[in-house]
């Protein structure tokens, strides 16, 4: 297996296939690199060189007691490209990983940066506040905190639900895909999917999208139980100059599962773009 190690000494699990036009890509919490499995090898398969890490306290990755924090994350995301000397690189995020993406931009900014895809992203910021009075009250995330720290692994098959709208009336979702939600949230550092809680949900992401200055996709499903559409990827548009935007009808925020072949084809037109 491939690792890099950042100053900290943490290890940082990655995967590298294909060749061509460098793509990168920071999965949703609490999962790891192999939730974006489907567009790895179909972009592998189309020509761009894909790269996709676990997260600090994820998957393979060391579980450091620190860094769990969206500063860290996007330190740890500029040490594997330049560890890797990636440039012209697509920055593509899922869901905390976009706001991994946007925190990148903000701080490193777009020197190795060709485009990037925000996808059912978290930013710019999900907490309910008075100057963002359409988020989620602290209720919410204290309530995820609670019953993570109480039964993790009842949480992780409950969420499974939510986050495929596998809950919706006449919703086909696989046993399977429930399945590997679970095995990959399970494989998290319960001190690092807690603190990371944190970071998805109270970090204002708003300067950050400000230093965007390259082509931009949001991607987001209307039906996402988890970042609600509205609050995120509506609002992130219209801050990001000439942000591209593609809104998907029903769908969940798993999207990347539950409609892989859109979202796919969606991506690759994209980078082709």
């Amino acid at each position: 297996m491939a690792f890099i190690t950042t100053k900290d000494g943490t290890d940082i699990y990655y995967k590298d296939w294909g060749s061509g036009p460098a793509v990168t890509f920071s999965h949703g919490w609490p999962l790891n690199a192999d939730a974006w499995d489907g567009q790895l090898l179909f972009l592998a398969q189309s020509g761009f060189r894909v790269v996709a890490h676990d997260r600090r306290g994820h998957g393979r990755s060391g579980q450091s007691s620190d860094g769990n924090d969206m500063n860290g994350y996007a330190a740890d995301l500029a040490a594997l490209i330049e560890a890797l000397d990636l440039n012209n690189v697509t920055l593509v995020g899922h869901s905390t990983g976009g706001g991994e993406v946007a925190r990148y931009i903000g701080r490193y900014g777009t020197g190795r940066v060709a485009k990037a895809v925000l996808m059912s992203a978290v930013p710019p910021i999900m907490l309910q506040s008075p100057d963002n009075p359409e988020g989620l009250p602290m209720q919410v995330f204290d309530q995820m905190r609670a019953q993570l720290f109480a039964d993790r692994s009842q949480f992780y098959q409950d969420l499974a639900q939510m986050f495929y709208g596998a809950n919706r009336p006449g919703a086909k979702v696989s046993k399977g895909i429930l399945d590997q939600f679970w095995l990959w949230s399970m494989q998290s550092g319960e001190k690092n999917a807690y603190d990371s809680i944190k970071a998805f949900s109270e970090t204002d992401f708003r300067d950050d999208l400000a230093k965007f200055d390259i082509p931009t996709l949001v991607m987001h499903g209307e039906d996402d139980q988890i970042v609600p559409v509205k609050d995120s990827a509506h609002k992130t548009a219209q801050m990001v100059a000439g942000a591209q935007e593609i809104y998907y009808p029903g769908a969940p925020h798993g999207m990347t599962a539950t409609i892989q072949d859109q979202i796919n084809n969606d991506l690759l037109d994209f980078l082709k773009s």
